[in-house]
């Protein structure tokens, strides 16, 4: 009775209503969202309860694994997902490594299509933390030169798996990995003057880039050999209306803008738009819910940054706190930029909203993430009212859950 009771103290249960409370979201707005005709009689409801079970698997396999092993595997995961990449780069279009939307990103399986991408995601914020937490061990004297090497190891660790989802070709997820990197970097330690400079040089040239594609796109075409349809997705972003490529977002825009301040309400949906039910759920919420229940479904979002961030503060391993942050950062991108897309703030990417959108691969990924989380909690939770108010007790080799 006594582990049992330890069990139900050192359990995750803010972060399981949460999760419970997106699980119900998800399945109101896909029932919803694949009611438009487009899918015949695929029910991605259904399959988005069981990638859900699925999910909950992964979490309880996950949590059973405490910091230090966590950091005895980092590099056995880390090659696991390169090697998967890997196989995807070189594999021929076949029925096990199909081409979908362009891009060679899937395995086909007897459950479904799996992206190893989206596990590459949370298998990089682990091997990131682990460099980082390796090399603050080692290096007690900062210099700017050891900055350079920490960053150059992060850049490195980054880098192989951005390089090989580009191949696919997937700017999305290798735009996640980027921020993932960038949060990372910013817990580091690193010198604030090489990360001003770096990334304030990288800001400079992006908006040099997209000067030049919406001012002198014949410039790009010429030195950088860049075809013009490449530019589509920036040209329907500023101008859906009148750009083919645009049809997502003008239709999307409609959808939120009749939803109003409450919404049609449940399935009073009027506006068409292709994949719903995926990347474009949020137009659904919008439509049906309007301002409120958009603000809900955000505010949702904000509780779990603040509960990963409540975590990442509580735990005494610097390891468990570069994992929260690059967690926090994978997921504020995923929101920011699914949000934003919707609404003409930014490009359109095929980023899903988190724990919502339907999609196995991504849903697996992202609760494999919150299966780390409830790891932190479970083995490094600290005691407010312990003896010296800061003890933390850890279960390094005891799993009695």
């Amino acid at each position: 009775m006594e582990n049992k009771n330890k069990v139900a103290e050192r359990f995750d249960w803010s972060l399981t209503l949460l999760l419970f409370l997106f699980f119900l979201v998800s399945c109101v707005a896909i029932y919803s969202g694949q009611a438009s005709g487009q899918y015949g009689e695929t029910n991605f409801l259904i399959q988005q309860i069981f990638w859900y079970a699925v999910g909950a698997g992964i979490i309880a396999v996950v949590m059973y694994f405490d910091s230090d092993q966590l950091k005895g595997l980092t590099w056995i995961i880390y090659g696991f997902g390169i090697l998967l990449l890997l196989i995807l780069a070189v594999s021929p279009v076949t029925a096990f490594t199909p081409r979908i939307n362009g891009a060679q990103s899937w395995f086909q399986l007897p459950i479904g299509s799996i992206q190893p991408s989206e596990f590459m995601k949370v298998f990089l914020i682990i091997a990131l933390s682990k460099t980082v937490q390796g090399h603050n061990e080692k290096i007690l004297n900062r210099t700017l030169k050891t900055d350079f090497i920490l960053l150059f190891k992060i850049a490195l660790v980054t880098g192989l798996p951005i390089a090989l989802v580009m191949m696919q070709p997937d700017l999305g997820t290798s735009l996640v990995m980027l921020a993932i990197m960038t949060g990372v970097i910013f817990v580091s330690g690193i010198s604030w003057k090489i990360i001003t400079a770096i990334y304030g040089l990288g800001i400079a040239l992006m908006g040099i880039i997209l000067y030049f594609v919406i001012w002198a796109p014949q410039i790009l075409e010429k030195y950088l050999n860049v075809k013009p349809y490449q530019f589509d997705r920036i040209y329907a972003w500023l101008d859906p209306n009148n750009h083919a490529a645009g049809y997502h977002l003008s239709n999307s825009l409609k959808a939120i803008g009749s939803g109003q301040l409450t919404g049609k309400g449940f399935g009073d949906r009027k506006v068409y738009i292709p994949e719903s039910h995926t990347d474009f759920i949020f137009s659904v919420i919008g439509e049906e819910y309007g301002f409120l229940g958009s603000s809900i479904v955000v505010g949702l979002f904000f509780l779990l940054i603040y509960h990963l961030t409540k975590t990442a503060l509580e735990t005494k391993d610097p390891f468990n706190t570069y994992i929260c942050v690059g967690i926090i950062s994978m997921i504020a991108f995923h929101v920011f930029q699914n949000v934003g897309m919707t609404i003409q703030v930014l490009p359109i990417t095929g980023i899903p909203l988190p724990f919502i959108s339907y999609g196995g691969s991504s849903l697996m990924g992202n609760m494999f993430a919150m299966g780390l989380v409830y790891s932190i909690h479970y083995h490094h939770r600290s005691y407010m009212f312990s003896s010296n108010h800061t003890y933390t007790e850890s279960k390094a080799h005891e799993h009695n859950f």
